[in-house]
């Protein structure tokens, strides 16, 4: 019997997500934040941004979340890239993290990388 392994959502951010930055892969597992700009109730598609980058995301295996343009959420899901179309997030999970600052957020995950280099690199020596 085979076992599924469901990976933890890697923090990046959405300007990140492009073809050479090593978050960008087939079925990579991800947590992202953004605006909601739009959602498309019919389609269960929506579009986040943050700083001039933006995301599809496949909200239709969420439940109970009411979408509201301008509000921020974060969704944690698989990365889909088709060979000629766009880049869409398949979420699995999805909340509303309005109060949410950020940049500050932004900050917080460069210094967490920082400081898991810094541990994985002690583990190394």
């Amino acid at each position: 019997m085979a076992s599924s392994v469901i990976k933890p959502g890697i923090l990046v951010g959405l300007q990140e997500l492009e073809p050479s930055s090593p978050f960008f892969k087939e079925g990579q597992s991800v947590r992202v934040t953004g605006k909601l700009e739009s959602y498309n109730v019919e389609s269960a598609m929506a579009v986040i941004v943050d700083g001039g980058a933006s995301l599809l995301i496949d909200t239709q295996n969420l439940r109970d979340i009411c979408f509201r343009t301008n509000s921020i959420y974060q969704f944690i899901g698989e990365l889909l890239i088709p060979q000629d179309g766009q880049v869409t997030l398949k979420a699995r999970v999805g909340r509303n993290v309005d109060g949410i600052d950020l940049n500050l957020y932004h900050q917080s995950i460069q210094l967490r990388r920082k400081f898991e280099a810094h541990i994985a690199k002690s583990k190394t020596t």
